[in-house]
């Protein structure tokens, strides 16, 4: 495993952060995660990352559960706020100060720790005063909390806009975390710039653009048997926009690009998000602890220009790349 500067900041994180989004408190038994965060560990993953919306906060508690034991110190742990959660009443979402300050102490309760080591604003919250939640967030990080805020898919003016309040405050935001993958660059025209400007690093979800550069999806042939295509929960909606055939064609041109280089498909995916630098750690989560055993053989590979080129060549104009889907990812009202 090798490590990068989160940030303008002296954190250091591994280049593989273990996430539980569609996992723990959903799709697999508790047992299975905790084989999961071991198996995580043992591969000297040290980042983990999860939100107290999670399997409304079950994920919380079983990565809490997983890394009770584990020298706090050595782990960096992470979560964030905004998505309901408990019965979803009118003050249990969004980024307001009430629900903020009650959700740290939730997620601190769950997570069975004195401090998260991240501290993210999962959505940008057009209901609240800017200045308001970045306050709030300041609060936070003096009461010890947390020790470093973030952001997840805030558009180029809204991190400009957090970022200046929370200089005046005496904080720095450090990091967004965007959707990015061979398939989706919608953050590089604009988010990466602004955040290398502003001194931000991206860590990454869906870097397998929802396992679909992992070759298993087939053209004209139905998903298989368990996949995150079949799962109703919410892995089969996220993963519908690339479940198309041209997409699914043009994925498996990408294997003899991997062979060469040495990689299966999802090495090959997580390595190409790698080769940013302004991305600190690509999220890979796992329902099974041999997908950890896979996915980190992706840190620290080097892919050189001809790879990088023949994967753009292989996947032609079928990339997202419009930054507006970003604007797209913020919610037009709080959602309860």
């Amino acid at each position: 495993m090798e490590f990068r500067y989160l940030g303008n900041s002296g954190l250091k994180i591994s280049e593989i952060t273990y996430g539980n989004w569609l996992t723990h408190g959903s799709q697999v038994e508790n047992e299975t995660a905790n084989a999961c965060v071991k198996a995580a560990l043992d591969a000297g993953i040290s980042t983990f990352d999860t939100a107290d919306v999670y399997a409304n906060t079950a994920a919380e508690t079983v990565l809490g559960n997983a890394l009770a034991g584990e020298r706090r110190e050595s782990l960096e742990i992470f979560t964030k706020v905004y998505w309901p959660t408990g019965p979803g009443g009118k003050n249990d979402t969004g980024l307001s100060r009430k629900h903020i300050m009650e959700s740290i102490n939730g997620s601190l309760t769950r997570l069975k720790t004195d401090y998260v080591d991240l501290y993210q604003a999962h959505r940008y919250d057009v209901e609240t005063p800017l200045e308001e939640t970045m306050q709030a967030f300041a609060d936070v990080v003096r009461q010890g909390k947390a020790l470093y805020i973030g952001v997840s898919e805030w558009t180029a003016d809204q991190i400009r806009a957090g970022a200046g309040l929370a200089k005046e405050l005496g904080f720095q935001l450090i990091s967004s975390q965007p959707q990015y993958s061979m398939l989706w660059r919608v953050i590089e025209p604009e988010v990466v710039p602004t955040s290398e400007e502003l001194g931000l690093s991206q860590i990454v979800w869906s870097p397998m653009a929802q396992g679909v550069l992992s070759g298993k999806y087939l053209p004209g042939q139905p998903p298989p048997a368990g996949s995150r295509a079949t799962d109703e929960k919410g892995g089969a909606d996220m993963i519908s926009r690339f479940m198309k055939d041209d997409v699914l064609a043009a994925v498996q041109n990408l294997r003899p690009i991997a062979d060469d280089a040495g990689l299966t498909m999802a090495q090959l995916a997580v390595a190409w998000v790698l080769q940013n630098p302004n991305v600190a750690s690509a999220l890979v989560g796992a329902s099974r602890p041999e997908q950890v055993h896979d996915n980190v053989k992706a840190a620290g590979v080097k892919l050189d220009a001809e790879i990088m080129q023949r994967i753009d060549a292989a996947l032609g104009d079928l990339v997202e790349r419009d930054p507006r889907k970003t604007d797209a990812q913020v919610p037009a009202t709080r959602v309860v």
